[in-house]
């Protein structure tokens, strides 16, 4: 049996809430329609940890090879943002890409778990959607911080659902109703427990702490006015609404968006997701 918890803004209060049907109920009794609720991400991790490519569509699409080993980079807490929330593209920037993905959150501390024993560290899971700024890939492509890290790219929920199975679930991702994505977590070359051992073995997760566990293939940019939503078979449906940003991209200093071969073929789904950052990330 599943448990589904969501995180919203009750009466001005941050307030973890139970989904019963179409209602949410919060501790205290106090009840509020799902559609009606101002929804918040629904956990508050100290990091974020995604990995680069793990399924084999996505594999595929780049016309390239899996590494030995799974590699990662992180999203900055900063990027956090909820259901229903608006993801800024910022003026200047064209190549701002979804990818639907599953997170999975951790439920109590983890230090060198195996992979048998990491379910029982695993608080539940919910829906991702690892948005990438490819304007800034010629600059940040080993590390992904603008990238992937910029405000507001890292949609999470609706909920937290305890008690879900993500082997061979389903996943869509759909641009203004239309499926862009779809995909099974069987195609998955590292499973959910295995990136959680894997990271654990150097890196103390703690309760709260979000994996994403990459994204299939045909990751698309999408525009101000894009309206984004993925679904997952027993997770639900997280959606989110593409915004411009309020200002430009201030071109006074750093490094300014680019367009280059790498970036329009990495956003368009070209051949060059991971020339040049291969031989580092397996250093």
């Amino acid at each position: 049996m599943t448990v589904e918890y969501r995180r919203i803004l009750l009466n001005g209060q941050v307030t973890e809430v139970l989904r019963q049907g179409e209602v949410l109920v919060s501790g205290d009794g106090r009840r509020v329609a799902i559609d009606a609720a101002v929804h918040l991400p629904p956990v508050v991790p100290t990091k974020i940890i995604a990995v680069h490519l793990n399924y084999l569509s996505r594999v595929e699409e780049f016309k390239t090879e899996l590494p030995s080993a799974p590699t990662y980079f992180m999203k900055p807490t900063s990027a956090l943002n909820g259901h229903r929330g608006e993801v800024v593209r910022p003026i200047g920037c064209k190549w701002l890409n979804y990818e639907g993905e599953i997170a999975i959150v951790v439920g109590k501390v983890a230090r060198n778990v195996a992979v048998e024993d990491a379910k029982s560290y695993i608080r539940g899971y919910t829906i991702a959607n690892d948005y990438g700024l490819h304007d800034f890939r010629d600059t940040d492509a080993g590390s992904m911080l603008r990238v992937k890290g910029s405000d507001t790219l890292c949609p999470l929920g609706p909920g937290i659902v305890e008690g879900f199975d993500p082997f061979d679930a389903k996943i869509r991702t759909m641009v203004n109703g239309e499926v862009v994505q779809e995909a099974s977590t069987s195609e998955m070359m590292w499973d959910m427990h295995y990136l959680f051992a894997d990271l654990c073995r150097t890196i103390t997760l703690y309760p709260g702490d979000v994996i994403l566990s990459g994204t299939p293939a045909n990751s698309r940019p999408v525009a101000p006015g894009d309206v984004v939503e993925v679904e997952v078979e027993g997770l639900g449906r997280l959606a989110n609404y593409i915004v411009d940003g309020p200002t430009a991209i201030n071109q006074r200093y750093g490094a300014q968006p680019t367009e280059s071969e790498e970036v329009i073929s990495t956003a368009l789904g070209g051949d060059w997701e991971f020339r040049g950052i291969r031989p580092p990330l397996r250093g």
